[in-house]
């Protein structure tokens, strides 16, 4: 959400900024008009304007366009071409203009502004990088706001539709550069080289510092030069590598998701054998209470895959658990007053009240 007013800044094709106020229901048209208020001999439809090297169109409306407060809008000169070069001979017909110029060839993107907003704005939302960043494992970074928000409101892209939530996500430490504003440039912190998109960069899985490769490289060691925590080749993610690195990426994600189902699958096949031989652990097992197991104890298997209990073999595990008797764990020398502390010693014939035991019905 915008809020209803906001700045922008503006770079003029001189390589001069200026900060521009603006409201949600302005257009980039509203704004090319302000630029050139009492300006005679430049006219603003000469020019228009690029966010971060693709060009947008005069009607745009800052409410419902991703132009984030503070984006810097640079401001390009249309070349068009002039009279008098001895093309026209007056026999052309006047519809191959209007067909010339009916379509309009889109304006031409500039690479290095669309290098430097892969490297040093969010994937997802366009916005400048601020920490907390995260990326995910195929080496695309992101603001982890922008990534979690879109996660809990279901808005994220089918391109991301791989991350299902933060266990995709890897959270990574960028080094900022000396002296710059808050969310503007960022450099490896051993080698010092920009945070551009001109050079490599990994980041360790398992401390989340981002390095440059030259500094991995010229530096050889098994060690985060940073932090100096232990790391594996496996753990060095390239950070927005081409074709070839990201299908390397890919590939390893997908073996983990493999693994991940594997032992899922064996999982649920253990404990389906278990209960397939109908086997009853006992709540009472254990030292605690004194009697370790008594329906495990009293269930065995023979060799034919039956389950005995007591006297009686059953098929299928359909075992019946045996029934619990004080005088199972009665001591040595107890007799039947022991036993009667827990059962009745002698079945009798006679119901019993529910507010006295010694006076069944029938005897009053």
């Amino acid at each position: 959400m915008h809020p209803k007013s906001f700045q922008v800044l503006v770079q003029s094709p001189d390589q001069q900024v200026y900060p521009k106020s603006v409201t949600g229901d302005q257009t980039l048209s509203d704004l090319k008009f302000s630029l050139f208020p009492n300006s005679q001999h430049l006219l603003p439809s000469s020019f228009y304007f690029t966010l971060n090297g693709k060009p947008l169109p005069d009607n745009t409306v800052f409410s419902t366009s991703r132009i984030a407060p503070l984006s810097t809008l640079v401001l390009q000169s249309r070349l068009r071409g002039g009279g008098g070069d001895g093309g026209a001979t007056g026999a052309e017909s006047r519809d191959c203009y209007l067909k010339m110029y009916a379509e309009k060839k889109p304006d031409k993107v500039d690479p290095n502004e669309q290098r430097l907003s892969k490297w040093q704005n969010c994937a997802l939302s366009n916005e400048p990088l601020r920490e907390p960043c995260v990326i995910d494992k195929l080496g695309n970074i992101f603001n982890k706001v922008s990534l979690v928000e879109a996660l809990l409101g279901k808005k994220l892209p089918k391109e991301f539709g791989y991350i299902k939530g933060l266990k995709d996500m890897i959270t990574v430490k960028l080094s900022s550069i000396n002296g710059e504003d808050d969310g503007a440039k960022f450099q490896c912190p051993i080698a010092g080289l920009e945070f551009n998109g001109k050079y490599k960069f990994f980041a360790l899985r398992n401390c989340g510092h981002v390095l440059s490769a030259k500094a991995l490289k010229e530096v050889k060691s098994s060690a985060c030069l940073v932090c100096h925590e232990e790391f594996d080749e496996v753990d060095k993610i390239v950070i927005n590598g081409n074709e070839e690195e990201v299908a390397v990426l890919r590939e390893k994600m997908e073996e983990e998701k493999a693994k991940v189902r594997e032992k899922k699958t064996k999982k649920v096949k253990n404990s389906e054998a278990v209960n397939g031989l109908g086997l009853e652990v006992s709540k009472l097992s254990g030292t605690k209470h004194g009697i370790m197991g008594v329906e495990k104890a009293s269930a065995k298997v023979d060799r034919n895959g039956k389950v005995a209990n007591g006297n009686k073999s059953v098929n299928g595990g359909a075992a019946a658990a045996k029934r619990f008797k004080a005088t199972d764990i009665a001591p040595a020398n107890a007799t039947e007053v022991y036993a009667s502390i827990f059962t009745s010693s002698r079945k009798s014939d006679f119901k019993e009240t529910y507010s006295c035991r010694s006076l069944p019905l029938g005897r009053n």
